[in-house]
């Protein structure tokens, strides 16, 4: 017998040690075999059309596709951003085709559900497939069955396939934006910012919003700061602008943000060294650097092996204001003048502020709106005499009087730039003389 031998305690334990050893080792040996691609069918070519919705709903219509993108980084996969139901999440299949041979894999996928979900049935999801060894699929489709007919499905391409030199530092994820969108000066102000700091790249997950804000979009798009991702959540959904279940009873929270930011992160992993997850009314202001290239080179330097730095949010109330900055043209401007809010709300005890993130994309697995939920490196926090998020809202204290408010200038010390640059944006698109 295989625990033969003298009876003790000892040998007992190492007997049950050695066999539990032996049941997981081969468990997880087909488990692992269990998700190999495996060949089904033999083809001259793929022949399906590429799918290119931003949000493609499978046949189950549970099951909603974002999309698709190569990570090697613990072993050689394809990682689908999805939105799933959390409970009636069924067995899915990734279908590669392999060129020139034209033979179709089939992959089971192991399906990871985000944790943040906040109440709502619906929510981000990793749906995750290891790709055939051989073989650097291009192009993925996503199947409840390992059998069927290839032609019926869609098709969608996977993204990050090859490595490539950064093209920005700093890209800006912007999610979503929905409600018909009006507060275009704050919007144009807070780009401004950003470029005036460092930003090339800003990435806005669009529901809806105003014709005049389209114009500034069309603008930004055309000058090649702003891409602009369509977001039709709500065609598929019923969403929620709330963040919590508990708030307004949906299928899923603040339309689909998580899932937006976690496809963000990964569309641009390959091609910004740096991404912030922020609002349109919120900026990262560094108060001991003149902006945030200097910034991070210097918290990576005091950090080394973080991936993940989170700033804390302070509220500016839009409801306190100063006369500084009164600029007659910008008065005919829908949206807020941040400039003249300039008086941030006081912290709380025992209330915590939320935060906002600046990541190396390529140290991130998943994230959520206020944290990571799986990375790499370490989560760091940045002090608030280091940076801190300036936030025109509507109040959190909103029966605090004046003298109980924290006046802090850091945003006049860019004004000279940031009002000309917001002229000049101002008189491309919104006050132009009209024909």
């Amino acid at each position: 017998m295989l625990c033969g031998g003298k009876k003790s305690y000892f040998a007992a334990a190492l007997c049950i040690i050695t066999i539990t050893s032996m049941v997981t080792l081969s468990y997880l040996r087909l488990q692992r075999l269990s998700h190999l691609p495996k060949i089904i069918q033999e083809s001259s070519k793929c022949r399906r059309k590429n799918t290119n919705s931003t949000i493609t709903a499978l046949k189950d219509n549970r099951t909603f596709i974002i999309s698709p993108y190569f990570d090697d980084r613990e072993s050689k996969v394809t990682r689908v951003i999805g939105i799933v139901h959390h409970e009636d999440v069924q067995q899915l299949y990734c279908w590669f085709c392999c060129q020139p041979d034209g033979q179709i894999y089939v992959s089971e996928a192991k399906i990871d559900v985000h944790s943040d979900r906040f109440g709502f049935p619906y929510g981000a999801a990793d749906i995750v497939c290891l790709e055939p060894e051989h073989c650097d699929p291009a192009f993925v489709s996503i199947h409840r069955s390992p059998h069927g007919n290839t032609d019926q499905l869609p098709r969608f391409e996977i993204k990050n396939r090859k490595a490539e030199p950064f093209s920005v530092d700093f890209t800006v994820c912007i999610s979503a934006m929905f409600g018909n969108y009006n507060n275009v000066l704050q919007f144009i102000q807070s780009i401004e910012m950003y470029k005036i700091l460092g930003v090339q790249k800003v990435v806005i997950y669009k529901n809806n919003c105003s014709h005049l804000m389209e114009k500034v979009l069309k603008f930004y798009v055309e000058e090649g700061t702003v891409e602009v991702i369509p977001w039709p959540i709500n065609s598929h959904l019923q969403v929620s602008s709330k963040w919590h279940f508990s708030m307004d009873a949906k299928d899923i929270g603040y339309y689909g943000q998580i899932a937006a930011l976690n496809d963000c992160i990964y569309r641009n992993m390959r091609r910004s060294k740096f991404v912030v997850l922020n609002d349109a009314d919120e900026i990262i202001l560094p108060l001991k650097h003149a902006d945030w290239k200097t910034m991070m080179s210097s918290l990576q330097e005091q950090n080394p092996g973080a991936g993940v730095f989170l700033f804390e949010n302070h509220i500016f109330p839009e409801t306190v204001s100063t006369h500084v900055f009164n600029i007659s043209s910008w008065n005919t401007v829908p949206g807020v003048n941040i400039l003249q809010h300039v008086h941030r709300e006081p912290d709380r005890k025992e209330v915590y502020n939320p935060k906002k993130m600046i990541v190396d994309p390529r140290m991130v697995v998943q994230t959520s709106v206020h944290s990571v939920l799986r990375a790499y490196g370490n989560s760091v926090s940045v002090p608030v005499d280091v940076a801190l998020i300036y936030h025109c809202r509507v109040p959190l204290q909103g029966n605090l009087p004046r003298e109980s408010l924290i006046r802090d200038t850091t945003l006049w010390r860019y004004n000279s730039s940031l009002i000309m640059n917001v002229n000049k944006v101002l008189y491309q698109t919104v006050l132009q003389p009209q024909k």
